[in-house]
């Protein structure tokens, strides 16, 4: 039934194409396999059944069309024929194996030689993908799968194949169609490539011995030497100090002469060119002495087309000994053409080659003899005292050069300590003035030690109406050690980063600050390279303890630890007592920062905030509003821009570069301080919903702050003192401290100072 799409689909308005028609037969056209190559087809009309191989029952397979079902899919056979030759000597034919494939969506055969090097034949694709005849008397038909098994020999235009194997895809695709598979068949060997297989002798053997593998295996290793050549013995002769190099990828050496300067010898520096030195040398070889061969004649007009003929007996030529590798090491002699040369040392690369190759472990060098009028005396540059004009560094560059050069920097050092994100490598500490003077008892300083040049910066914290003025005490620089003789030649010795801890008392320039604070950067810091701070080592500091605890130890136990259990089911020993108790009984042996440290190594819980959420978001809408901000929103849509989840959460990095990039008016400590109050995850991410909530001058407006200095209220991150422990894990500090002791046994065990062994656990773990 056929409609017409501008007529109502309504009875009556169709149209059977069936009317009238006589011939029900199929269309015939020609189907294309590939270029130039076509075969006669019928078109299937729509809803036809797909044809069936005869060995499957109907409804047993998929109703696909054969280039749907087997597409990609091919049978591969090894095959081999036979192929005459009579231009081969001792060869009447060969062997040449072919691969068949048999494309299962088409019936299409290719058959392909995998290809030899340097065979001279013709090889690849022999026969091109195509349906492939029957030869007679069966023409009228294509080789198909049942054509195609081991041990079946397949005429294909005039050349006969004989199958011998399959892979594993075509042997189970054929049992399953009911076809057996026999087992492989071997394929006969091919006589010009057994004839190959023997060894054979060159008619004119090769004169000249290959190198190359050790070129390839050597190149660019050199062994280097160290040795002299005493020519004392002659009139005005003298030690040379020679180096000897020794190529290993040609057996060559090559001696080098080290001229001192001002030796009035300018003849130059190569005493021998690279060649092979032979061991034994009577007089130099004649002409021709190396030739690898002996030429009889030369024959040709002309020199371009002349050729020459070789001795073919080859009389045998008394071949030379050159050294080798193995006969130089430290305290051999060797003879360089009548000079007698000692070696005394070799390089870092050349001992470790004869440790790997030879298995010498002494490598002790030999002393050089001294030559008449050396004094073996080192002679020291004489450096004049420092005359106060710029800095020792400064001064010392006028001595060494007339045009002087700035002091190099530590590069090393610096990039090492250089800042890095969060990670300033600056410690800081506050402390206070050591002075007769009433006023200046009262005046707080921070210090800040720069970790990359040793730097020391003062800055002075005034208070308000005191008289001094909030400023930089210091600049920037290094600070020499007090009780130097500072007009001398040799350097001075600058404070380091060690001289500086908690209860230190340090001469800058004439000023005695004691260190009374230092914030939690550099208390961590300390502690994570207590190897180079020995007062924040808190194995070291627990060694002390004991010693001085252990003869006072049931006093300490029964005045100091407590008898109550705190919150953690374990004992809270509070660090003011903890405090009192080590000054009590240490005596000045363990300083402020050693008790710091126990205390945040055994501390119980995490200290309280100073600065709250609201005082820094009064801080915030005062700095806004004092500069007159106005791009919250294109913070807010950057903050949008980098959320591609849309979680409400970025990591601190991203916030902290999408505040600074919005030209947010606000310090950077200060945005630290915002970061760490506003609501995180689990993982660290910043809820910057809340961010902008508390950014947000227009809702919910804060009253305005006295104006402060900002840089200098959040040094010490957002802790008035960052020192202020609260309490200390008893149960832990005990353990560690492992005094033993029968009475503190029976106290601990006592029901009232009963101490839970997990809860201890837990804690240590």
């Amino acid at each position: 039934m056929q409609r017409n799409p501008s007529l109502p689909f309504l009875p009556g308005f169709n149209f059977d194409t069936n009317l009238g028609r006589t011939k029900f037969h199929r269309n015939q056209y020609f189907a294309k396999i590939h270029d130039g190559v076509y075969y006669l087809s019928e078109k299937s009309d729509v809803g036809d059944n797909v044809r069936y191989p005869s060995i499957y029952a109907r409804g047993e397979v998929l109703e696909l069309p054969s280039w749907i079902t087997y597409d990609g899919q091919r049978l591969m056979f090894k095959a081999y024929f036979q192929e005459t030759v009579q231009e081969r000597w001792k060869a009447a034919y060969q062997i040449r194996v072919v691969n068949i494939s048999f494309f299962l969506e088409d019936a299409t055969m290719k058959i392909s030689e995998p290809p030899t090097s340097n065979s001279g034949l013709e090889q690849g694709v022999l026969v091109k993908r195509q349906r492939i005849p029957m030869p007679d008397p069966a023409r009228f038909r294509f080789y198909d799968i049942i054509d195609l098994n081991i041990g079946k020999e397949l005429e294909i235009f005039g050349r006969v194949y004989k199958v011998v194997d399959c892979d594993q895809f075509t042997r189970r695709f054929l049992q399953r169609m009911g076809i057996p598979v026999p087992d492989p068949i071997n394929i006969p060997k091919d006589p010009y490539s057994e004839l190959l297989k023997r060894e054979t002798y060159p008619k004119k053997p090769n004169r000249r011995i290959d190198t190359r593998g050790d070129f390839l295996k050597y190149d660019r290793q050199v062994l280097r030497f160290y040795g002299y050549w005493d020519d004392t013995i002659n009139l005005y002769g003298l030690v040379h100090d020679l180096e000897i190099y020794y190529y290993l990828a040609d057996d060559t050496m090559q001696i080098k002469e080290n001229v001192p300067p001002n030796s009035g010898r300018d003849s130059g520096f190569m005493f021998l060119r690279r060649m092979k030195v032979p061991k034994f040398y009577v007089e130099l070889a004649p002409i021709g002495e190396q030739d690898p061969f002996t030429v009889l004649n030369v024959m040709g007009e002309d020199a371009q087309n002349a050729f020459y003929t070789v001795d073919p007996l080859y009389p045998k030529k008394k071949g030379k000994e050159f050294y080798k590798d193995n006969e130089l090491s430290i305290g051999a002699e060797i003879n360089v053409f009548g000079r007698k040369i000692v070696i005394t040392d070799m390089d870092a690369f050349t001992k470790e080659y004869y440790r790997k190759k030879y298995g010498l472990n002494d490598f002790t060098p030999l002393e050089r003899p001294p030559t008449n009028g050396e004094v073996g005396m080192e002679v020291k540059k004489y450096i004049p005292p420092y005359n106060g004009y710029g800095s020792y560094e400064d001064s010392l560059g006028n001595c060494f050069s007339v045009l002087p050069k700035p002091p190099k920097t530590d590069m090393i050092k610096f990039l090492y300590y250089d800042k890095q994100g969060f990670d300033s490598y600056v410690l800081r500490f506050r402390a206070k003035l050591i002075s007769n003077i009433p006023e200046n008892e009262d005046r707080l300083f921070i210090i800040r030690v720069f970790l990359m040049d040793d730097a020391i910066s003062i800055f002075e914290l005034a208070r308000r109406n005191s008289g001094f003025k909030r400023c930089l005490f210091q600049k920037k620089m290094r600070v020499m050690l007090p009780n130097q003789e500072i007009f001398a030649s040799e350097e001075p010795k600058y404070y380091k980063p060690e001289d500086f801890y908690i209860g230190a008392r340090v001469n800058l320039n004439g000023f005695i600050f004691e260190m009374t604070t230092a914030d939690i950067y550099a208390l961590r810091y300390m502690e994570l390279n207590c190897d180079k701070f020995p007062k924040a080592n808190a194995k070291l500091i627990m060694e002390k303890l004991r010693e001085i605890l252990r003869p006072v130890y049931k006093e300490f136990v029964q005045q100091y630890v407590p008898t109550e259990k705190g919150e953690g089911d374990y004992q809270v020993l509070p660090y003011e007592n903890l405090r009192k108790a080590i000054h009590q009984y240490a005596d000045g042996k363990i300083t402020e920062h050693e008790i710091i440290t126990i205390a945040r190594h055994f501390t119980s819980y995490d200290k309280k905030e100073f600065f709250n959420r609201e005082y820094i978001r009064r801080i915030i809408h005062t700095e806004i509003l004092r500069h007159l901000w106005i791009d919250f929103d294109r913070l807010e849509e950057d903050l949008h821009h980098w959320d591609r989840k849309r979680s409400g959460f970025l990591p601190r990095n991203t916030v902290f570069t999408a505040l600074r990039g919005a030209r947010v008016p606000l310090d950077v400590e200060l945005i630290n301080a915002v970061l760490d109050c506003v609501h995180k995850k689990e993982d660290g991410e910043v809820d910057y919903i809340d961010l902008l909530t508390l950014m947000n001058t227009k809702i919910n407006p804060a009253p305005p702050v006295v104006p402060t200095n900002i840089k200098a209220e959040f040094w010490w991150v957002s802790e008035k003192e960052p020192d202020a422990l609260v309490a200390i894990n008893c149960c832990a500090f005990l353990k560690e401290l492992n005094i033993k002791d029968e009475e503190k046994e029976e106290i601990i065990k006592s029901p009232d100072t009963e101490i839970s062994d997990t809860a201890c656990k837990k804690f240590i773990k």
